[in-house]
C-alpha cells in the first residue's frame, strides 16, 4: 500500500474522529478494565527502563492515552514479538505499542492504529563488509527478527529471486542484531530507519545499504474482536494529539536529530566518554540540580570536549565556555577551574530554563534553553516571532530549528530587535548535544546492566563455592 493510500485512509479515520468528537464531550469508560494494559519491547525509540525513569516515544504516548482515558497505565515488555501476539490473543494486553509497522499480514489478523509516524526499510552491514547496493547483491549471512515485518520483505523479495535466503532470530531484538553486525558475527540485516539512525549513535561501525521499503507507517495493534469502544477511544485521543501538536512534538523529540551523523566525531566523543569524562563526571551529577547530569556533560563536550582550558576566538573559555560577564555575575573567579565551570554553567542554564515561556512545553524546554546558551535570548526570541509570522508555532522546537537560519539571511534580520545571528550553527549546536546525549544515555544504561550482570554472576559463584565448600566438609569431624 503506498502513501497516497494511507493519506487517504488517516483521511477517513479523521472524518470518523471528527464526527466521535462531535458526539462525545467525555471519553466514556473503555471495556478493557480499570487500567490500560499495554504491552511492548524494549528499544531506545520505544520503552526504556532505567534508573532515571521509564522513556520511549511508545512508552510516553501510551502514557499519554492512559491519562486520556483516565486510567492507570500497566505496560508490560515482553521478549520477542510473537509472545506479543500471543499476549494480545490471549487478552492479557489491549494494545501492543512496540514501534511495529504497517503491513498486508497484520492488517488481516489485528485492528490498526492511525500513523503514528513513518519509516523506511534499510538494509544494514558493517563497514569493511561488502557493499549491497541492490537487494540480490546480498550474498553473505543475512538475518532479522523473527515476527518482524522485514520478513514479509524477504519473502517478497525471494518470490522475485529464489535464491535469497535468510535466518529468523528467535531469541535476539532489533538492537542486539544490530549489535551482531556491528562486532562482525553478522553480515546483513534489515532495520528500520530510525532504528538504525539511533542505534548508529553508540554503534559507529554500522553503514546504511538499499532501501527496500519507503515510508512504512508505524502503528499499534488491537485484536479485531471486542476492540470496538478501545479503537473509537484511540482514534479521538490520536486526533487531539495530531490538533494539539502533542504528536508531533513526540517525534521531534525522539526522531528529529538522529539523521545527522559524523563517524569521526561520534568515535571521538565515545573515546571521551571513557577516557575523560570519569574525572569530570561526579562534578556534573553534583552541580546538574534538577537537570539531568548527562544532558549537562554533553553540553559542556560540545562546548569545550570537556577541556578545561579551551579557548574560543571570541574570549569565552572554560569547560562550559563562560564569558567574563556571565562568569562574574555567578561568581565564578576562574573560568579555567573546572568545578567552578561546571557549577557556573549549571546555574547559567538553569536560570535560562526558568527564563523561558510558559508555553514551551516541558520536554522542549532544553533544547530551547540551549539554543539561548549558544546565541543568546534575544535572538531565540527573534527566532520565536519569525515563526508565528509564517505560521508556524512558535513554541515546538521542529518549528524553530527551522526559522533559526533565518536570522543569518538580510531579509529577516532587518526586521528583527536583535538582529544578525548564527542561526545554523544555534540549530547545529543543539543537535549535537541531542545526539552526545543519547550515546551517554545508552552508555550509561549499558554500564549499569553491565554491572549488575556481572555482581549477579560473582554472588551466583559465591554461592557455589559454599556449596561446595559444606559438600567438601559433609561428615568431617569438628
Amino acid at each position: 500500500m503506498n502513501k497516497l493510500t494511507f493519506t487517504f485512509a488517516a483521511l477517513l479515520l479523521l472524518a470518523g474522529c471528527q464526527k466521535l468528537n462531535d458526539e462525545m464531550s467525555v471519553a466514556p469508560e473503555t471495556d478493557v478494565g480499570k487500567e490500560l494494559r499495554v504491552g511492548t519491547l524494549y528499544g531506545a525509540q520505544i520503552y526504556v527502563n532505567s534508573s532515571r525513569g521509564n522513556s520511549g516515544f511508545d512508552y510516553e504516548l501510551a502514557e499519554r492515552f492512559a491519562d486520556f482515558l483516565n486510567k492507570p497505565l500497566n505496560i508490560t515488555p515482553y521478549g520477542s514479538i510473537d509472545e506479543l501476539y500471543q499476549a494480545l490473543e490471549q487478552g492479557d494486553i489491549d494494545v501492543v505499542a512496540a514501534g511495529l509497522s504497517d503491513t498486508q499480514q497484520r492488517r488481516s489478523e489485528f485492528r490498526l492504529s492511525p500513523p503514528l509516524y513513518y519509516v523506511n526499510q534499510v538494509v544494514v552491514y558493517r563497514e569493511g563488509a561488502r557493499v549491497p547496493t541492490t537487494p540480490d547483491s546480498i550474498d553473505g549471512r543475512i538475518a532479522v527478527v523473527s515476527g518482524s515485518s522485514f520478513v514479509e520483505t524477504l519473502k517478497h523479495l525471494q518470490q522475485q529471486n529464489p535464491a535469497i535466503e535468510w535466518q529468523e532470530l528467535t531469541d535476539k531484538d532489533s538492537e542486539e542484531v544490530l549489535a551482531m553486525i556491528d562486532a562482525g558475527s553478522l553480515d546483513y540485516t534489515i532495520s528500520d530507519s530510525t532504528t538504525f539512525e539511533i542505534s548508529r549513535r553508540f554503534m559507529p561501525e554500522l553503514r546504511l545499504g538499499p532501501t527496500l521499503v519507503e515510508d512504512q507507517p508505524i502503528v499499534w495493534l488491537m485484536r479485531h474482536d471486542n476492540s470496538d469502544q478501545l479503537m473509537s477511544q484511540l482514534l479521538h485521543f490520536w486526533h487531539e494529539e495530531k490538533r494539539d501538536g502533542t504528536l508531533d512534538h513526540l517525534v521531534e523529540k525522539y526522531f528529529g536529530h538522529v539523521k545527522r551523523f559524523d563517524y569521526v566525531d561520534t568515535r571521538a566523543f565515545m573515546r571521551a566518554v571513557e577516557s575523560r569524562l570519569p574525572e569530570y563526571r561526579h562534578w556534573f551529577e553534583q552541580y546538574a540540580g534538577e537537570l539531568d547530569w548527562r544532558k549537562l556533560a554533553a553540553a559542556s563536550y560540545q562546548e569545550s570536549h570537556w577541556n578545561p582550558r579551551a579557548r574560543s576566538p571570541t574570549g569565552v573559555r572554560g569547560m562550559m565556555m563562560l564569558t567574563i560577564p556571565t562568569a562574574e555575575q555567578l561568581g565564578v573567579t576562574d573560568r579555567l577551574d573546572p568545578e567552578q565551570s561546571i557549577k557556573g554553567g549549571a546555574q547559567y542554564l538553569s536560570s535560562i530554563l526558568q527564563s523561558l515561556p510558559e508555553s514551551i512545553p516541558a520536554e522542549e524546554r532544553m533544547w530551547f534553553a540551549l539554543a539561548t546558551y549558544n546565541i543568546g535570548y534575544g535572538h531565540v526570541e527573534d527566532a520565536r516571532v519569525i515563526a508565528e509570522r509564517m505560521g508556524k508555532n512558535p513554541s515546538a522546537w521542529k518549528d524553530v530549528k527551522q526559522v533559526l537560519p533565518l536570522l543569518q539571511q538580510r531579509k529577516y534580520y532587518l526586521n528583527t530587535r536583535y538582529g544578525y545571528a548564527r542561526g545554523s550553527e544555534a540549530v547545529r549546536y543543539v543537535g549535537n548535544i541531542r545526539r552526545y546525549y543519547d550515546t551517554l544515555v545508552w552508555m550509561d544504561n549499558h554500564n549499569s546492566q553491565q554491572q549488575l550482570a556481572d555482581s549477579t554472576t560473582v554472588t551466583e559463584s559465591d554461592e557455589e563455592n559454599v556449596e561446595a565448600s559444606e559438600a567438601a566438609n559433609a561428615g568431617s569431624p569438628e
